[in-house]
């Protein structure tokens, strides 16, 4: 199991963490504010970081945040400052490929089991997200809200 002393960020979260008028905004900066006063590292991965790109440059209509590749790049390059970046190796893409068939993952899915296996490679035992349903099927990982950070301090 994953030790507990980092904490991965998905691109639900740091796309909320400049967009104030985000219901989840608040949650999501607490919840960044008690980690990171419980010293846990707070990583992204490469995939992370384009799936925070394609919804930031992609348009409004299209489920997007519309903004232009300069800003997308300059909100990127503060992501890569403060956080800490997870890299891909042959080893996340193995145990990415046994979770695949160990969970029977299909389609979109794909992606979260991608970040399950650098989880479970870089032991990196909590996961913060919005989307708590999609990662439950992984043992051992301690997927959060913010929500559920609300009471912490």
């Amino acid at each position: 199991m994953p030790g507990g002393d980092a904490c991965l960020l998905e691109s639900n979260i740091l796309l909320r963490i400049g967009k104030s008028d985000d219901p989840h905004h608040a949650a999501i900066a607490h919840a960044l504010h008690v980690l990171a006063g419980q010293r846990v590292r707070l990583c992204f991965t490469s995939q992370i970081l384009g799936e925070f790109w394609n919804a930031s440059t992609r348009p409004p209509d299209k489920n997007g945040f519309g903004l232009s590749v300069a800003e997308t790049d300059r909100l990127a390059r503060v992501i890569e400052r403060d956080f800490e970046f997870l890299p891909d190796s042959r080893e996340v893409h193995d145990r990415w490929r046994s979770l695949l068939v160990v969970h029977t993952v299909a389609g979109v899915q794909v992606h979260d089991a991608r970040l399950a296996a650098s989880m479970y490679v870089h032991g990196v035992g909590r996961l913060l997200t919005i989307n708590v349903r999609d990662f439950r099927r992984f043992d051992g990982l301690r997927v959060l809200h913010p929500a559920e950070l609300q009471d912490a301090r």
